[in-house]
This record gives structure tokens, C-alpha cells and sequence, in this order.
């Protein structure tokens, strides 16, 4: 049945919603493909959902493709398969919990690696049935602490996830790749420009991961590459650590007097002034030694406060860090720190924690107290001097050499990455980038296998735990990135084969003649299997017609105006921007071929 906007179920908005920041979000709305519920939560009206139905098809014939199954879990989880994976602690409050009338614990899942698991050892025991790949296209839900941009970070939202499970890590290999590649083909086929970066396993565990980004300057995830080839996500990048250096020449550790120096900006500026380098260089921000005193929150709720020392040129990212600790991190409060009075705001280093602090207090259980732990940026390495807090209002220590005058508990990747920095291979200087993240792959090996007790026979009939894969996509976190990518000053402008509809076809006058005419193009368009929205509407000006054109964004609209009376239809492409004048007999034959190519 033809589409007409006088009976279609969609409202246009002028104005742009109070709570939109990024383009996708505002034109979503106003456009009437999407309507917020409630923070992070989005109705899908007839628009957005016809796209995104698009968007999961063509995921869904690249998974087929590759011989993936399609299944669909319910949303609703019982708690025992988390816990049993250790998840439904480690998730913390971005899982949603809840009780049924029998106060039994169950979950709205953010994502299925259990309920998968269960279901392949629930039917299949041997080698034979194996290798397999299942998937599904389904809601998910995570309570996210700031949900943003409208559907690219929302508190429910539509994803694919497939597993695979082999007996072998060869068979892992194959998997992966093969869902590698049909994540190369999904993408390029919704004509969405991506870049593969390694990235971190997080939560999901594993070894190998990569993600797929769409690079974009909202993006919430910052990428490097190297122009020889490296590309990661900024949380898997390892910092190139220096040799260890001599330090028998470096003079003692020295105490000095340092008011009002706060900051790593007021302390060089101090230092030049009242304490020259001997070898006549001025000091700088990387010659001082950062500390920041966090809290990481375990999973039970404690607080951990931990020290963490970068070169002061550099600030801490708090995503390298949680990826680092695979914790939730904050800063920490004076609250967190009255434990702890050997941490002076402003003049805290490294002598003030770590394994040998007078306080430091170590239990039978490995327990620290009285002294937090203390993590350092790789380049802190045996030898380099640095200027730290001393631990002691208005006070520094000047020519403080680690290995010599501290001791850490460890190294942590925490600090920003900056343009120039070495790739970790080798392959040269990194740029760095934003990108949202549109798919993620995971070799997940044998842990959740191992946790639910999922085995096979092998050849020789000897029982072997399962090796998995893991690799989801945002679907309607995608829809977003297209929008994104795809769109103008006045609306949006979705590619052919994700549009909601192909053509627009509008009669600007208000004669029955031209009305007439339209509802014949519209209808025979139809009838060749082109996606038609038809404006049927009589009491609408033209200007509001062509500018719900516009906002709309189907990539072809035909007009219906003066020209009819000298038999010809203006078509527009709304990618292109390009306009013509078509005869009225040859606007479906030429607009069918377009949507076609």
C-alpha cells in the first residue's frame, strides 16, 4: 500500500530538542525517526524503524553469508548464568537487576555470552557438531551513567551478537577471520568509512580484540594510527618505555622550598627562576613527575584509592586508566584521603605511597593498607630524575630519581596519548583521532566455557573445553553513524539502500491535475518495487513540503510543479543536489534505474 504523509504516522519538528548536542540526534528527533522516552531510552516511530530494520538486514545477510545461525534470547535473564561467570558483580550498576514475585534475582542482559554458551552445551557433545557460529539482532540494556547523543550511547538499545565455538584454537583463528570479513563487507556495504584498531578485552575478557571505529569528531573513542599501518584504540596503545639510565652522577635527592607551586606550570615557573638546571637547559613540564590521587570501585563497592604518577607534560585519561585497572575510576574525594595524611594535595609524589612507605601495612590475604598503592607511567624507569611533591606543604623534591629514592607498585598505561608519540611497533609517529565505535570482536577463548562447564569429546574421546569468539554490532548505534555521516545543514541524506524510503514524490500546487499526476508516478514507482513516500497533503505550502523534503532525507524526490503543464516533473537527488527536468513518461523508468544501480 502506498505511503502518503497526510496518513503516515510522523510529525517534523522546526525546532531542535532541548537535550540534542550532535547532529544525528537533533535530526533524528526533528525528523521523526526516533522520540525520547525517557533519558538514554528512544521510541522508534515508522521512519526509524523502517531504517533500521534496513540497517539489521543487510548485517543479517553478511552473518548468513558466513553460515552464522540466527537465534533470539529473551531480554529478561535469570541471575544464576552471570554469577556463575562472575558478571553479575563485575557489571556493577550498569546492570539492571530485578526481582520477580518469588524475590528470585533476574537481568535485562547487556549482552548474551551465557545464555549462547548454555544453549550449545544444552544440545551439542562432540567434536562433529562443531565448529558453530550463532547470532541474534536483539535489545540490549546497560545503565549507563551518562547516556548521550540520542541512540549512539542510550540505556537500551538494538545489537547484533554472534559467537562461535570450536574445539581448537585453530578453529578459533577461522572463525574470527570469518566474521572479520563480513564485518569489512557490512560496512562497506552501508557505505560507512571505518578503521580497524586494536583495542582491550575489558570485562568481555579474551585475548585478541579489535574494533571497528567510524571515525568522527563527536566520537567517544580516540584512535591512533601510524602512517606505517599501526591502529589501535587509545585504551590498547603500550607505551615505548626508555632503557634504564646510570644514575651515579645524578646529585641527592633535595628537599626545597616551593610556595604557592600547585601546579606543574607555577612549579616550572618557580623552579627557572630560583633553582637553574646545572647544565643550563630550562626546566619543563616533563622533567616533573604527576601525582593523582584516584579511587577505583570494586565491584563489591570499596573504594581503593590508588597514586598514579605520569610525567607532568602529560594528563591522566581516565578510559586508559578503567581500561588499565578494568575498573570503574573517579577522582578521589577528601573523604577517601583522610585515611591516608602522608597525601598532601598539591605536593604529593611518589615517596608518599608505595612499597616502602613507613605506613605501608601488607596482610596475610596480600590486603594493603596505610599506604595506597602506587602506579607509575611506563617512562618512569630506573635512572630518570624528576621533580615530585615531597609530601609536605609548599615543598618539592628536586633531583628524584626512581629506583634510587622510591620504589612502585607497578606500571600503568593511564596517561593521554598525544600526537608524535611512537607506535608500539615501530612502524612511526601516531595521530591521534576520534571515532565511535560501531563493531567490536573478540577472541574470547575458554572463559565462559570453563565457567559453565561447556565440554566436547575430542577425536580420541577425551573431553575439551570450547573455545570462543565474541563479535557484536551497534545496530542501531550504526543508524546513528549514518546519520552522522550523512546529513547537511538542513537534513539528513541516507544512502539508497538504508533509506526508509527511496523516493519522495510531491505535488507543490494545489490543482488536481498536479495531485493527479503525482499519485500516478508515486503509485507505478510502488509498483516496481520502489519505496515511495508520497506528500498527498493539500493544505501544506510548498515550502514546508520541500523542507520536510530535505529534513526526511530520501535520496530521490520528485517534484510536481508549474513544468507539468509543458509535460515535465523536476527529480532531485538528495546526496547530489543535482536537478533536472524529466518528461512525466520517462520519470519512473529513469528514477526505478537510480535506485536500482
Amino acid at each position: 500500500m502506498l505511503k502518503t504523509m497526510s496518513t503516515y504516522f510522523v510529525r517534523t519538528l522546526r525546532e531542535d530538542p532541548a537535550d540534542a548536542e550532535v547532529a544525528s540526534h537533533k535530526l533524528l528527533v526533528r525528523a521523526g525517526y526516533v522520540r525520547r522516552a525517557a533519558p538514554g531510552i528512544y521510541t522508534w516511530m515508522p521512519l526509524g524503524l523502517r531504517t533500521l530494520r534496513k540497517v539489521a538486514q543487510v548485517v543479517r545477510e553478511e552473518m548468513d553469508a558466513i553460515g552464522c545461525d540466527e537465534v533470539e534470547f529473551p531480554a529478561l535473564l535469570p541471575a544464576e548464568p552471570y554469577q556463575a561467570t562472575n558478571r553479575w558483580e563485575e557489571y556493577g550498576d550498569n546492570l539492571f537487576r530485578l526481582k520477580d514475585r518469588r524475590d528470585n534475582d533476574y537481568l535485562l542482559a547487556p549482552t548474551h555470552e551465557e545464555m549462547f554458551t548454555l544453549l550449545v552445551k544444552d544440545l551439542y557433545s562432540s567434536y562433529k557438531d562443531l565448529p558453530s557460529m550463532l547470532y541474534q539482532i536483539q535489545t540490549k540494556y546497560r545503565d549507563e551513567a551518562r547516556p548521550r547523543a540520542g541512540i549512539i550511547r542510550g540505556r537500551e538499545f538494538c545489537m547484533k551478537d554472534a559467537y562461535s565455538f570450536d574445539v581448537d584454537d585453530e578453529g578459533l583463528d577461522r572463525s574470527y577471520e570469518l566474521q572479520r570479513q563480513a564485518y569489512q563487507k557490512i560496512f562497506s556495504r552501508l557505505g560507512l568509512p571505518f578503521v580497524i584498531c586494536q583495542a582491550m578485552s575489558g570485562a568481555m575478557g579474551g585475548s585478541r580484540s579489535e574494533e571497528f571505529l567510524f571515525p568522527c569528531d563527536i566520537g567517544e573513542d580516540t584512535f591512533v594510527v601510524s602512517d606505517g599501518g599501526y591502529a589501535a584504540n587509545a585504551e590498547a596503545v603500550t607505551t615505548v618505555a626508555p632503557e634504564t639510565k646510570p644514575y651515579d652522577d645524578i646529585p641527592a635527592a633535595e628537599m626545597r622550598y616551593t610556595p604557592d607551586a600547585h601546579t606543574i606550570a607555577s612549579l616550572v615557573e618557580y623552579s627557572n627562576a630560583n633553582f637553574p638546571r646545572e647544565d643550563g637547559r630550562e626546566w619543563t613540564a616533563a622533567d616533573t613527575l604527576k601525582a593523582f590521587m584516584v579511587a577505583a570501585i570494586h565491584p563489591d563497592g570499596h573504594r581503593e584509592v590508588i597514586l598514579v604518577g605520569v610525567p607532568g607534560d602529560r594528563d591522566v585519561d581516565m578510559k586508559r586508566l578503567e581500561a588499565s585497572l578494568g575498573l570503574e575510576v573517579e577522582m578521589a574525594t577528601e573523604e577517601d584521603l583522610k585515611a591516608y595524611p602522608s597525601i598532601v594535595p598539591g605536593f604529593t609524589g611518589p615517596t608518599c605511597a608505595g612499597p616502602d612507605h613507613p605506613d605501608r601495612v601488607v596482610g596475610e590475604d596480600g590486603t594493603i593498607s596505610g599506604s595506597p598503592r602506587s602506579l607509575v607511567d611506563p617512562r618512569v624507569v630506573e635512572g630518570t630524575e624528576w621533580i615530585a611533591g615531597a609530601g609536605k606543604e609548599g615543598h618539592h623534591l628536586y633531583h628524584l630519581v626512581a629506583g634510587r629514592d622510591f620504589r612502585v607498585d607497578g606500571t600503568i598505561e593511564a596517561a593521554e596519548i598525544v600526537d608524535g608519540d611512537p607506535a608500539p611497533d615501530g612502524s612511526g609517529p601516531l595521530r591521534t583521532a576520534r571515532g565511535i565505535e560501531i563493531g567490536h570482536i573478540f577472541q574470547l577463548g575458554r572463559k565462559y566455557a570453563k565457567a559453565l562447564d561447556l565440554k566436547v569429546l575430542d577425536q580420541n574421546g577425551k573431553s575439551q573445553v570450547v573455545t570462543m569468539g565474541s563479535y557484536g554490532i551497534g545496530v542501531s548505534r550504526v543508524m546513528a553513524a549514518l546519520a552522522e555521516a550523512n546529513h547537511d545543514d538542513k537534513g539528513l541524506a541516507w544512502p539508497v539502500n538504508i533509506a526508509p524510503f527511496h523516493v519522495y514524490v510531491a505535488s507543490m500546487g494545489k490543482s488536481e491535475e498536479g495531485l493527479n499526476a503525482a499519485r500516478a508516478i508515486a503509485e507505478e514507482l510502488s509498483e516496481r518495487g520502489v519505496d515511495v513516500l508520497f506528500d498527498d497533503r493539500k493544505k501544506v505550502s510548498a515550502g514546508v513540503k520541500f523542507a520536510d523534503a530535505e529534513l526526511l532525507g530520501m535520496p530521490y524526490a520528485i517534484v510536481v510543479g508549474r513544468g507539468l503543464a509543458d509535460g515535465l516533473v523536476e527529480v532531485r537527488g538528495r546526496r547530489s543536489g543535482d536537478k533536472q527536468d524529466v518528461a512525466v513518461g520517462d520519470v519512473v523508468e529513469l528514477v526505478a534505474g537510480y535506485v536500482g544501480e
